[in-house]
């Protein structure tokens, strides 16, 4: 056997390599927000983008200038130069101080981590940087509490922001007034659009997205696709949203496109679909006409999450309907709906 060390061959084409390589990264370096973005789905960009714009006050207060926008933290690598994990962990109780709900503040928390991992790559931020930045930390659920409770006493809101601290569970009474809609071109739009959320359990963007060619009426079925997840799915018309589909195809469904019209004041149906944006208007008018304040497309499904836990719906069945990607969303429904003390024995 030979010993000796292998001298490794010259290779020609080794400065070539080299140089066409650092231009590769170059490249990738200037298109690494654009490429994550691209990516993304419209509702994730948008809600990046207010977080980036809330990162870009805060800076513009810790600066004293206003030179970075936020349009800037999203799409220029190079904004993020000079962004130290001593800012970002300033950012998180400045975020507090304007009283943002502590969930919110963890989202926008998580944005700024996101998009400093981007920096970073694009060589904007350094590694030793990175590393400190992201040991800042989130509040965890009881902190959220705590400082709730704190705020309460001190007499501050308790949160700003759209996104409630508790989603809203209707009982079956509650879900059969929503239902009860008027016999009208508005009213069996209403019936159906409450329907498809309580029956189906399908997010808002799901239901905007439905088109009237998602629907087989003799098949008894809806075929959609979850963008969230990216999956196609095919429901059964279960419950009274068979019957609400039927009145609203035979009256008022378009011929073709979006398969929800959006309505106007008076309660005529236009040849429009409904926006996500009107559909959360929509939804929590309906509620309000029933008493109940805040509802919103999400308390919904969580409604609809709930009852079919607490009626015994296998948790792999749950995630499947609900277009979950993990258990983890479902485990909560779970958690929620149990009785503590089920399976205690004292004699």
């Amino acid at each position: 056997m030979n010993d000796r060390a292998i001298t490794p061959r010259k290779n020609e084409l080794s400065p070539l390599l080299t140089s066409a390589g650092q231009a590769a990264n170059e490249a990738a370096r200037a298109s690494t927000f654009t490429d994550y973005r691209s990516r993304k789905a419209n509702s994730t960009i948008a809600r990046q983008d207010a977080d980036l714009a809330t990162f870009a006050t805060y800076l513009a207060q810790a600066t004293g200038s206003d030179a970075i926008t936020g349009n800037d933290l999203a799409r220029d690598p190079h904004t993020w130069c000079g962004i130290t994990w001593g800012l970002v962990d300033g950012f998180v109780k400045w975020a507090l101080l304007q009283e943002y709900a502590v969930g919110t503040v963890n989202l926008k928390l998580s944005t700024v981590k996101t998009y400093c991992k981007l920096a970073a790559r694009a060589g904007a931020v350094s590694s030793q940087e990175l590393a400190l930045i992201r040991s800042v930390s989130s509040y965890s659920r009881k902190e959220g509490k705590r400082i709730d409770e704190r705020r309460a006493q001190s007499d501050i809101a308790t949160r700003s922001g759209s996104k409630k601290r508790d989603p809203i569970v209707l009982n079956k009474s509650q879900a059969g007034e929503l239902k009860a809609q008027p016999d009208t071109p508005q009213g069996r739009r209403d019936r159906l659009l409450v329907c498809l959320m309580l029956d189906l359990g399908l997010r808002r963007s799901e239901v905007a997205g439905l088109t009237v060619d998602c629907v087989d009426l003799q098949a008894g079925e809806l075929t959609f696709y979850r963008q969230k997840v990216d999956i196609e799915q095919t429901h059964s018309l279960i419950n009274g949203l068979q019957k609400a589909m039927s009145a609203y195809l035979a009256n008022d469904a378009p011929g073709s496109g979006p398969l929800l019209r959006s309505s106007r004041k008076g309660g005529h149906l236009t040849q429009a679909g409904m926006s996500e944006r009107a559909i959360t208007a929509r939804v929590r008018y309906l509620g309000e006409r029933i008493g109940i304040t805040g509802l919103s497309p999400h308390d919904l499904r969580h409604t609809w999450a709930t009852l079919a836990v607490r009626n015994g719906t296998p948790l792999d069945r749950l995630q499947d309907a609900g277009g979950w990607a993990s258990l983890a969303m479902p485990m909560r429904y779970v958690e929620a709906a149990k009785v503590a003390n089920q399976g205690v024995v004292l004699e």
